[in-house]
């Protein structure tokens, strides 16, 4: 399937919407490898109950884990997306897919916390290598359309996400921590995926100016660029750390005030996951027609009425208003990513990849933290504090409005 936007003609206009039209098979084929690998990332955080009772952790522990992974997925990433843009390398979508089945394999075997942290690190070394390639070729694939790419490669991980603590459920945690391997088989169709991905890639370099990209179609100077872009952070910061408390946190929360069983706790995070995916989906577009600042506003702000009240309610009015805010937080991030590369045209990868590096990053630092309080205060506590994070989504009205010159 293909179309190419019916645009005027632009100064400076990205070669990639001029000299490509949509090829939503590829895009297709980007968004199914992320939904395989952030389904098995989420494999990690929905087996930490059955860890902390098989080696006894603490809840700084876990968050420990969390750090180790997200850290891992994090440093590495604005470094590929630096060094891809100018140096294109088609192999590494494969051979990082890898290093994640891997990782997963010994997740599947280890008997000790420190081979679980080595397992999580090798999952975030495959993850790292993953994104800034793999958002690169969704938007050389969107014909112009990069918020449609953008949120269409975001919700398969979203997907994933949200796939990942339902089949660990129905999988790993009824028969046993060894069970995860059966997850090696999605990282084996992965590299699969990854190799054709690399294969059109390489065979279609010569359509794209990687190493300089199009012309700013802004005006900005560059410490307004920089203001700009650490806005953004700002705003990527209170966004994960407050999807921290949820990713890590939840089923505790839920077993803890609740008193629900493992099982039971995985059912209400996998809705609230199926919430981000499905606000991660409609973000993109939205963002192509109305303007990303606009749903900035909404998806960070517009949460905070819901995350105050989530902490003083009932079982049933916790699960519908998860997944209100999941659905409602979620549409930010792909029009953060795509605010960003139109502020640094030229630099897709490293812009993908230091932003996804930031999510991981801040949800890592995170989790760590939020553990260590649980540790001390309890969780309930936990989820009481990070309700007020979405507030610090009125940074928004510092961005610039990026008209076209």
């Amino acid at each position: 399937m293909s179309s190419s936007p019916a645009a005027p003609s632009l100064a400076g206009a990205s070669p990639v919407s001029q000299a490509s039209p949509l090829v939503m098979r590829v895009i297709g084929a980007c968004a199914l490898a992320h939904l395989i690998n952030d389904l098995i990332q989420a494999v990690l955080p929905a087996i930490y109950p059955m860890l902390k009772l098989n080696y006894g952790l603490s809840f700084a522990q876990i968050g420990l884990i969390t750090l180790t992974f997200q850290l891992t997925a994090s440093l590495l990433q604005p470094w590929v997306g630096y060094h891809t843009d100018r140096h294109p390398k088609p192999w590494l979508l494969p051979a990082g897919s890898v290093c994640t089945l891997v990782g997963i394999l010994m997740l599947a075997f280890v008997g000790s916390f420190p081979a679980i942290l080595l397992a999580a690190a090798l999952v975030g070394i495959g993850s790292s290598t993953f994104h800034p390639e793999a958002s690169r070729i969704a938007r050389l694939a969107s014909g112009g359309r990069y918020g449609l790419a953008q949120s269409t490669f975001q919700v398969g991980g979203n997907a994933g996400t949200a796939f990942g603590p339902l089949l660990a459920a129905a999988i790993i945690i009824p028969f046993g921590q060894g069970n995860v391997a059966w997850f090696g088989l999605f990282a084996a169709f992965a590299i699969v995926v990854l190799y054709g991905l690399s294969r059109w890639y390489r065979h279609h370099l010569t359509l794209f100016k990687l190493k300089q990209g199009g012309a700013a179609t802004h005006s900005l100077s560059a410490g307004r660029v920089k203001f700009a872009l650490l806005i953004l952070a700002l705003l990527v910061f209170s966004k994960y750390f407050y999807m921290a408390s949820f990713t890590s946190y939840f089923t505790f929360f839920l077993i803890e005030k609740f008193d629900l069983s493992v099982a039971s706790s995985q059912l209400y995070l996998f809705l609230f996951l199926g919430a981000v995916a499905a606000g991660t989906f409609f973000g993109g577009p939205i963002g192509d027609r109305i303007g990303r600042k606009q749903v900035i506003w909404f998806s960070i702000l517009g949460v905070a009425p819901f995350s105050l009240l989530l902490p003083h309610v009932d079982l049933f009015w916790t699960g519908v208003l998860s997944m209100v805010i999941g659905f409602i937080l979620a549409s930010a991030f792909s029009a953060i990513v795509v605010f960003a590369q139109e502020l640094m045209p030229g630099n897709v990868g490293m812009i993908a990849g230091l932003f996804f590096g930031l999510m991981f990053g801040f949800g890592g630092i995170g989790g760590a933290l939020l553990g260590y309080l649980a540790d001390i205060h309890g969780i309930e506590e936990v989820f009481l504090i990070c309700s007020f994070l979405p507030l610090l989504g009125i940074l928004t009205a510092l961005l610039p409005s990026l008209k076209k010159q």
